[in-house]
């Protein structure tokens, strides 16, 4: 009688591995979501040198979950002049693709809900449908302000969904898959694909940023100018899960492809001993991308429009660019040996490290001049 894994029958296995997916993803992205708006909350106090939640439970453990009561509680109001039916099925727009992206995300070993030959084709296809649901979202308000953050926030998720698709080319060709299982089980040992494709994985670092409106590229969401973007109109569970859950869930996801694709998924010490070990380690790594995104919003400032708009399209994109035709040529020329193509993509991260500080002197040096000449 054949043995599945886990020593479980693979009839039995087929099933519980659904079940166990399921129940695995929707703890990530609920409960997930109160983790991690507590330990904003506590991570930006601590940088900003504030207390954070304290007063509901032992160190205010318990004000994110009176936080989720009082959002289920609350009474759910709709603007007459609304699209009604747009209206209420733009959060599911939204919030459905980010729950599906877990599907193809593998756990630990042969703990995946579908191991599709596509699965990152998958997971960018599911990345766009995000979009359709902001902008509906902005449109179905019929308030100006929720239509002008909407388009704002669709301009920023289509420039930026440009560099994050060519980062993954990029892991693409180097592993020759497009399995996310494949991509892990390629990983085995301490050499990751970020050691040979460093400028691939700070690309996405940068993009996911933008396509989960994270600081310091939240400006869909930017209270100064438009109220509160494409959710003003929003209240209660809705607007929780616009903005709870899905946005968390989604930084839960990006942070998960990183994971995958540059850090081993759930690679680690004691796994082929006891394969679901591999859950805890894929969380772990999972959760450090976390922190970084918390670290980042509580220390860099909101960008301009402008300037958000140029970082993506003269600076990102080309060098995106550049990085895809030098892996290529470079498999070509040296099949077998990935050390040219790690020295290119650590050359490429030097320069947006060293070049980022002299482009913004400059930028400021210019800015200087012209307020001087309309001073005179």
């Amino acid at each position: 009688m054949p043995i599945g894994p886990f020593g479980i029958d693979p009839g039995i296995w087929a099933p519980l591995r659904l079940l166990l997916a399921v129940a695995l993803t929707l703890f990530l992205v609920l409960n997930g979501a109160l983790l991690m708006i507590y330990l904003e909350r506590k991570i930006q106090a601590i940088i900003q040198d504030r207390t954070g939640p304290h007063h509901v439970g032992p160190f205010g453990l318990l004000q994110t979950f009176a936080d989720a009561i009082k959002l289920l509680s609350k009474e759910d109001v709709r603007a007459k002049a609304t699209d009604k039916a747009f209206f209420l099925m733009a959060p599911m727009i939204v919030f459905s693709p980010m729950v599906a992206s877990f599907v193809v995300l593998p756990f630990a070993p042969d703990f995946v809900g579908a191991d599709l030959n596509i699965g990152l084709l998958y997971l960018t296809t599911l990345g766009s449908m995000a979009v359709l649901g902001i902008v509906i979202a902005g449109w179905a308000s019929n308030n100006k302000y929720s239509l002008i953050g909407g388009l704002r926030s669709a301009g920023q998720l289509i420039s930026y969904e440009v560099p994050q698709i060519l980062s993954l080319v990029t892991v693409v060709l180097v592993v020759g898959s497009l399995s996310m299982v494949d991509i892990t089980r390629s990983q085995a040992g301490p050499f990751v694909n970020f050691l040979v494709l460093p400028f691939a994985f700070v690309g996405y670092f940068i993009a996911a940023l933008a396509e989960t409106n994270r600081t310091p590229f939240d400006l869909p969401e930017a209270e100064s100018e438009l109220v509160a973007g494409y959710l003003t109109e929003y209240s209660g569970m809705r607007w929780g899960t616009f903005l709870a859950l899905t946005e968390y869930g989604e930084v839960t996801v990006v942070c998960s492809i990183m994971t995958t694709l540059w850090f081993g998924g759930w690679q680690g010490p004691g796994v082929d001993a006891l394969p679901a070990l591999g859950i805890v380690w894929f969380t772990l790594k999972v959760y450090v991308f976390v922190l970084a995104f918390m670290w980042v919003r509580a220390t860099l400032p909101r960008m301009r429009i402008d300037q958000l708009m140029d970082f993506c399209w003269k600076v990102l994109i080309p060098m995106a660019l550049v990085n895809i035709l030098a892996t290529a040529v470079l498999l070509l020329a040296f099949p077998g040996n990935l050390w040219p193509i790690a020295i290119v993509n650590w050359a490429l991260v030097a320069a947006l490290v060293f070049a980022l500080p002299a482009l913004q002197k400059r930028r400021l040096r210019t800015f200087r001049e012209r307020t001087r000449l309309s001073a005179a």
